[in-house]
């Protein structure tokens, strides 16, 4: 005799999408949002039948189960990048439309395919998010980006809802300055452009002219790889550190990708990515440039082949 359908089956497996964009942007990390969500499943699968059926939105109850897991990830995140080598960046995304592997069937698609690209997954908007505490992040996210009452979060948070409100509303004041470092952004892509072929020619005037005066570059390697290991600042100096990098990897080829739903560049080496740059701009200059080079977070670029 065959087993019954569990309960809610299709329900369960359709949230793991809005799951995954979630963690994604709670945690800035696409693997430990991965692993939040499965926890999440995992949990689910763990309840008895009877438990299940008990479970009136179970989507709900995904959320606010994979919400808490991301709020402990959080407070651990921390300590762990206290003893991070370098800078920490979050994970960079490829567009979907890039994705090799194309949309799946969702269940054994990669995550990356599953992320809605918009401007809370650009990377200046994660970075913000990192400046808060995890409180602050997971109202901020799940009211301001995924419209969620207060009275949902507060199940997530352990706090009151006014208390959850007054964490959304002190997140939304660290986020003002990266959204409007956003607004104006039709230019990127032929900014990079040029600063690409800046880049090809060793042209270090272009490369200067391009950057703010008081630009600063991140490089993320994880000790995995060679990166700079604090934050390069003003125009002058990125300019000649990128022309040392090309004079130091002969061989290199950039590449105009999407870069979290923005125009970005894609570093590969005998058709492997070694470093994916984002970029923020301000006044028809770059003002910022994050490059990460710790293979751990390249997954998503190097699996999927992207040449």
């Amino acid at each position: 005799m065959s087993t019954p359908p569990q309960p809610h089956l299709s329900a369960i497996v359709g949230e793991r999408r809005r799951l995954i964009n979630i963690a994604y942007r709670l945690l800035g990390s696409l693997t430990e949002a991965e692993d939040a969500v499965q926890e999440a499943y995992a949990r689910w699968y763990a309840m008895s039948r009877e438990q299940q059926e008990a479970v009136e939105s179970p989507g709900a109850w995904l959320t606010t189960v994979a919400g808490r897991i991301c709020l402990d990830l959080l407070g651990s995140a921390r300590v762990r990048r206290e003893r991070y080598v370098g800078e920490w960046i979050p994970e960079p995304l490829p567009d979907r439309t890039e994705w090799i592997g194309g949309p799946g069937d969702g269940g054994g698609a990669d995550p990356a395919d599953q992320v809605t690209l918009d401007e809370s997954v650009n990377m200046a908007f994660l970075v913000v998010l990192e400046s808060m505490t995890p409180a602050e992040r997971v109202a901020f996210i799940l009211h301001d980006v995924f419209r969620y009452p207060f009275t949902e979060i507060a199940e997530i948070v352990g706090r009151t809802p006014a208390a959850c409100r007054q964490l959304a509303s002190s997140g939304r004041r660290r986020t003002r300055t990266a959204q409007a470092a956003t607004v104006a952004t039709a230019g990127q892509a032929g900014l990079v452009r040029l600063f690409k072929k800046a880049w090809e020619a060793r042209d270090i005037e272009a490369l200067v002219g391009l950057l703010d005066p008081d630009a600063t570059m991140i490089a993320d390697g994880g000790g995995l790889v060679g990166a700079v290991l604090r934050p390069v600042s003003g125009s002058e100096r990125i300019a000649q550190y990128l022309l040392f990098i090309a004079d130091k990897a002969p061989g290199l080829t950039l590449l105009e990708r999407s870069v979290n739903g923005r125009p970005g560049l894609v570093a590969q080496h005998a058709g492997v990515t070694v470093t994916v740059a984002a970029f923020s701009l301000t006044d028809g200059r770059i003002t910022h440039i994050w490059a990460t080079r710790n293979p751990e977070k390249l997954r998503p670029w190097t699996e999927s082949g992207q040449g």
